[in-house]
């Protein structure tokens, strides 16, 4: 196993975390990692995972913005609005010492349009809104859709939250928000772009791969209870 403590600049760890894996208990490991690695004592880790069902806020939420039935709603340290995690959405926290906020937000956006693009799904960026989008036609009165979104928190030069990708979670689970506060938009995911299922634990690795080449990192697997090991 490569060594996790310290500093090690070309070195990403990634940890999955697996399935339906509480919001609360993500966010609180996350702090944790984020303390470590702005310490020095962690290289750069990324949580990959996929969350039990939950709706979460960010710093830019509106109050018109929440459900308006008593949905509970958890209210996070990110940037962005309101958004919906849950099973079938491929969820990465990247935990990296940044230096440029935009680039790496840029370099999240990148990682998902290749992924796409890999399940040959042509996802771009769209002037005014965050994540990734499927195109729509307006001709056909075809909204533009959304597949990945961005939200991010960067403390001590390090980086916390990250990226969601739609793989095959149920759209119903969007129809009491505006997603990222867009009321004019669609989401899809890459099984309902292609016509077939496509799982998260198909997506993973593939995303895994790309997020590193986007970092310019080389990835290794590292279990939780090794990441854990002495907290």
């Amino acid at each position: 196993m490569r060594p996790i403590h310290g500093d090690d600049p070309h070195a990403l760890a990634i940890v999955r975390l697996g399935v339906d894996v509480p919001y609360e208990q993500a966010w609180s490991l996350q702090r944790w990692v984020h303390g470590k690695r702005a310490a020095g004592e962690l290289t750069d880790t990324v949580l990959v995972l996929e969350h039990a069902p939950v709706y979460t806020a960010g710093k830019r939420t509106a109050p018109h913005e929440r459900p308006s039935d008593g949905t509970p709603v958890i209210d996070v340290d990110r940037g962005g609005r309101l958004t919906w995690h849950g099973p079938g959405q491929l969820v990465a926290y990247p935990i990296v010492a940044v230096t440029d906020v935009v680039a790496y937000a840029c370099r999240l956006e990148e990682t998902m349009i290749q992924v796409c693009a890999d399940f040959g799904v042509t996802a771009r960026r769209v002037s005014g809104r965050g994540g990734v989008w499927a195109a729509g036609d307006p001709a056909l009165g075809l909204p533009d859709r959304q597949l990945g979104a961005v939200g991010l928190r960067v403390s001590r030069g390090v980086t916390m939250h990250g990226f969601a990708l739609n793989c095959a979670n149920d759209p119903r689970w969007f129809n009491r928000i505006a997603p990222c506060g867009f009321p004019d938009v669609g989401v899809s995911s890459l099984s309902a772009e292609t016509g077939r299922r496509i799982v998260v634990e198909e997506v993973m690795p593939i995303a895994e791969k790309r997020l590193a080449e986007a970092l310019g990192k080389e990835a290794f697997e590292l279990h939780e209870e090794d990441l854990l090991r002495g907290r």
